[in-house]
């Protein structure tokens, strides 16, 4: 299956086979012959390849992704991860922005390029690191100081062991949806345990098998700037010089 599989995963990718072959460090033609059929990769050529596809590979040789998709099957559930991507005119990687409102769509077509592309783009300079990049807009004071309708723009986690305990991740789950929270890790390694800035709100487990996608926060765009924290003894003090000035209005008087 790999000639089909090959051919359906790039297209998944919007990638061209000049791109793919980039990827690789192979040449162009050789990636014609291996959707064509008429040749097979090295197996060092078929581990880069399962690296680009997010897959092992046994997943990439194996099944028949074009009849898992068409037959509705869940990529999921078929343990099959394919990670959409957009690049713009100089083939960079595009960050796209998941606004609140299309949440509830995001968990059906974060695999669909067609659903990809109708995303809002951007850039952000200061982002240099290698990675694959999406914003993801909050809602919910979970999280304070950070306030609802921030964008939390953060880079796709492969492996979730490399995670550190307490990073602020957005965990894409088929349960919980969209959610932005402080990742732990659980001794049975089967959950993550999700913890929340916000004292008031308990932290909660999600199943590793419902997890989807996971994203690394790395920075955060906000039209509201968060308040200053103000002590009991600053503010104790604000109120005497306020108490001052209205003895001095009052003997002016």
């Amino acid at each position: 299956m790999l000639s089909t599989n090959l051919k359906y995963l790039r297209k998944q990718l919007n990638l061209t086979q000049v791109q793919l072959a980039e990827k690789l460090e192979i040449k162009r033609s050789l990636i014609g012959a291996y959707e064509e059929g008429r040749a097979e990769p090295k197996l060092a050529t078929l581990v880069k390849m399962a690296q680009v596809f997010h897959l092992s590979v046994d997943e990439l040789i194996n099944p028949d992704l074009p009849n898992v998709a068409k037959n509705g099957s869940s990529k999921r559930n078929a343990n099959v991860k394919v990670l959409s991507i957009t690049v713009d005119a100089q083939d960079r990687e595009n960050i796209e922005l998941v606004p609140y409102k299309a949440s509830a769509g995001y968990l059906n077509g974060y695999s669909d390029p067609e659903f990809m592309e109708e995303l809002p783009k951007f850039r952000l300079p200061m982002i240099q690191s290698p990675g694959t990049y999406r914003a993801f807009e909050i809602k919910g004071d979970s999280m304070l100081p950070i306030p609802s309708g921030t964008v939390i723009v953060g880079r796709y986690v492969e492996n979730w062991q490399e995670i550190k305990d307490g990073t602020p991740c957005i965990v894409v789950s088929l349960q919980e949806g969209i959610v932005f929270k402080r990742i732990y890790h659980q001794q049975k390694q089967t959950a993550l345990r999700l913890h929340s800035d916000n004292p008031s709100y308990e932290p909660y487990d999600v199943a590793l098998d419902d997890i989807v996608e996971l994203w690394e926060a790395k920075a955060y765009i906000s039209t509201t700037f968060p308040m200053a924290e103000i002590s009991l003894d600053k503010l104790t003090s604000l109120v005497l010089d306020l108490q001052q000035e209205v003895k001095k209005l009052k003997t002016t008087k």
